[in-house]
């Protein structure tokens, strides 16, 4: 089974992706961390240096290397990821693509206490994150909405991972 995990920054894909995998057995891949080992250091900084379509581009390498592997795997994409044009496409040719979907006030409830170090947050005050968050959530919901399969994130992780698997388990059957 070869899952990948989509959505805003702050839905959870790297905590959920990592318990799913545990919970299937199959390997566990972070993109984020695998663009990290890529280019030798934090995100930020080379997003900063390099631009956001040098990041963009390195995600789509990132991510094509990942589905042309083959084998089990769940995959933790970046929140901008799967929007790039293709991107979608490719990782639904390969996997089943999961959404983790959560509402906007979770979101920056998230984004406010833990992601504000992200390259499209930095230096945002409240109001500014939860007008970036609006307007990141209208802009990628049509690509979001194209995944194989929406579940709710709104959970602690282990009854997230439950819900995938109910869900991707039912997507198969039909």
């Amino acid at each position: 089974m070869r899952l990948v995990l989509t959505g805003p920054m702050c839905a959870g894909k790297s905590h959920v992706g990592r318990a799913l995998a545990e919970r299937l057995q199959v390997p566990f891949t972070d993109l984020d961390r695998l663009a990290e080992q890529r280019i030798g250091g934090a995100i930020a900084p080379f997003f900063a240096r390099e631009g956001e379509q040098a990041f963009r581009q390195l995600e789509r390498d990132l991510l094509l290397d990942w589905l042309s592997g083959g084998g089990a795997g769940v995959l933790a994409t970046g929140g901008g990821t799967l929007v790039e044009p293709g991107n979608m496409d490719a990782a639904l040719r390969e996997a089943t693509v999961v959404l983790l979907s959560v509402g906007e006030e979770e979101l920056v409830r998230r984004i406010l206490r833990a992601g504000r170090d992200r390259p499209l947050y930095l230096g945002l005050d409240e109001a500014g994150v939860r007008q970036r968050t609006r307007d990141l959530l209208l802009e990628r919901g049509p690509h979001y909405a194209r995944a194989t399969v929406t579940v709710d994130a709104e959970a602690p992780v282990e009854e997230v991972v439950r819900r995938i698997v109910i869900a991707v388990g039912a997507a198969q059957e039909s």
